[in-house]
């Protein structure tokens, strides 16, 4: 999805299949380079994004993060965490914990993985309906 002042991306990390960007489009480095109107119309993005991680995946967390260390560009990673993925607790970026249940959190991995069609359908009529 993408408009004229952002745009929703699905990322593609290996081991979090749930995981999207809101990305603010003009090139700004900081949060407090954007008016309070525009900071308003981007965090409302990031509640949709959120709101319909949680309502089709039914996470335990949803982690958002706006860091922009590697580009400095503007944006919010929107991360649905399950207490089953190889991180949990700790944030997607630390080393994974190692894990005897690892065939078992594959199979849920990989059942999550299917769920993503019907989930970036349910996303993109969210963010349409709320004018984005």
């Amino acid at each position: 999805m993408r408009n004229a002042q952002l745009r929703v991306i699905h990322a593609h990390e290996a081991g979090f299949p749930a995981f999207y960007r809101v990305i603010w489009n003009a090139h700004v480095a900081e949060w407090s380079d954007l008016s309070a109107q525009d900071r308003a119309y981007c965090m409302d993005a990031v509640v949709v994004v959120e709101r319909v991680l949680r309502e089709c995946l039914q996470p335990q967390k949803i982690n958002l993060a706006s860091l922009g260390n590697m580009v400095a560009h503007l944006h919010w990673h929107v991360i649905a965490r399950f207490d089953w993925d190889s991180h949990f607790p700790a944030p997607v970026w630390a080393q994974s914990r190692a894990d005897a249940q690892e065939s078992q959190n594959n199979v849920r991995l990989q059942a999550l993985e299917q769920q993503l069609p019907a989930l970036h359908d349910r996303l993109r009529q969210a963010l349409q309906a709320a004018g984005f």
